[in-house]
């Protein structure tokens, strides 16, 4: 009995070996997001940082995000259209945003920082929580940024509580 409860101790752990590894040849050269209020205060005062680009993605009226990348970065991919930073442009974009999100969804939108893969701050990102992001880092300074589907609201639809204020 003794045997067998090795041989699948030995089974198991070298299973979570493998498995450790492989999520790290995955998880190579990807960044990643994290929430912070910081940066949802900043978005929701409208506070442009002069060492970002700032992109959106989905409609030009109604964003489903925001994205500013420190300058020192190329965003490698057409998938996200740079806007002017103007104040004015800026506050419309971030007020048309939260108005959509309340009306379809109830919710507010967030801020959040964006890693590379060493752990580095290299920008910000506003969205509704539920929206999610992909970050490859290339090399030379490049990279990908993946935004979340534009179809995000449409989840909510049928969800929808219609509330009179």
């Amino acid at each position: 009995m003794k045997k067998n409860g090795n041989f699948v101790f030995y089974i198991i752990f070298g299973a979570v070996l493998l498995l450790a590894g492989c999520s790290t040849i995955i998880s190579k050269n990807f960044g990643n997001i994290r929430p912070n209020t910081d940066v949802t205060n900043a978005f929701e005062k409208f506070q442009i940082n002069s060492n970002l680009k700032y992109y959106i993605s989905g409609s030009d009226t109604y964003p489903t995000s925001i994205l500013g990348l420190n300058k020192s970065y190329t965003l490698d991919t057409d998938l996200w259209k740079k806007i002017d930073t103007t104040s004015e442009l800026f506050s419309q974009l971030v007020t048309n945003m939260q108005t959509r999100s309340i009306q379809c969804c109830g919710e507010s939108m967030h801020g959040f920082y964006i890693f590379d893969d060493k752990n580095n701050k290299i920008g910000v990102w506003y969205s509704l929580i539920r929206g999610s992001i992909v970050i490859q880092m290339k090399e030379d300074g490049k990279v990908v940024i993946f935004p979340p589907r534009d179809d995000v609201y449409i989840q909510y639809e049928d969800k929808r509580i219609d509330r009179k204020w």
